[in-house]
């Protein structure tokens, strides 16, 4: 599993999530329940993850969607 961005907002999340869908591209959301635990203070953000396989193509439609400024480095994921 590959990193591709961390945020605490729910509509990116969800928007990214149905947006590598529709592509075909199954993505995990993790530590949402850490998120819920620590009261959304913003410490613990979201990490949207995708298969090693499916990196290239994730992070191209991000761009095309213009959401290149949430990817995280590729080199640190």
């Amino acid at each position: 599993m590959r990193e591709l961005m961390r945020t605490n907002d729910p509509v990116l999340l969800n928007f990214v999530e149905n947006l590598l869908g529709e592509a075909g591209i199954a993505a995990i959301v993790l530590d949402a329940n850490m998120s819920v635990l620590e009261g959304s203070l913003g410490m613990l953000p979201r990490r949207m993850m995708v298969a090693d396989d499916d990196e290239a193509s994730a992070r191209r439609i991000l761009r095309q969607a213009d959401l290149g400024q949430w990817l995280i480095d590729e080199k640190s994921s």
